[in-house]
């Protein structure tokens, strides 16, 4: 059986992220979503994570949502992956990934990094994007996954007392 892991914040999902699990979910036998809790980093959402992540993907028979904590190779071992997945969005993200990559390979010589580049429709999109976007009541809509968006707008609305309108859009 062929596993992988796509690791990652998460925080949160976008449809740029959705994007690379379902293309990563038609390469492997079982794809792990390992969502990261990164005890250096303070996430809006912390085991929403994994919850927003389970019903986005309730679909896809072959993934799984699990988090982490710790080193990735760690967690990947555990679970017997055979190969990291990254996405690629721009050139910055492959310096660092491939940085990341190499030091994975020096630490775990049996698991394999695949980068994939990210669908040009989401090249842009990141999780900071979205959350700035929904910080000051912009439209998320076209960022995240449908059942994301109001979970988004109730945590900045109860985060910053920002008012929704009779549209249900924030103000």
């Amino acid at each position: 059986m062929k596993k992988a892991i796509y690791p990652g914040s998460f925080d949160p999902v976008t449809l740029g992220h959705l994007d690379i699990i379902k293309r990563s979910a038609a390469l492997v036998d079982h794809l792990i979503v390992g969502v990261l809790n990164n005890s250096t980093k303070t996430p809006l959402f912390s085991d929403e994570r994994v919850n927003m992540l389970k019903e986005v993907t309730k679909d896809i028979p072959n993934v799984e949502i699990l988090s982490f904590s710790g080193l990735l190779v760690d967690f990947a071992r555990e679970h017997n992956v055979q190969a990291i997945i990254r996405g690629l969005r721009a050139v910055t993200d492959f310096e660092y990934e491939l940085a990341m990559s190499q030091t994975n390979r020096v630490a775990a010589p049996d698991i394999d990094t695949i980068f994939l580049n990210t669908s040009l429709k989401y090249a842009y999109l990141s999780s900071s994007i979205v959350k700035e976007m929904a910080m000051y009541g912009g439209d998320i809509s076209k960022f995240v996954p449908e059942s994301i968006v109001d979970i988004v707008r109730e945590r900045y609305s109860s985060s910053y007392n920002i008012k929704a309108n009779e549209n249900g859009d924030i103000k």
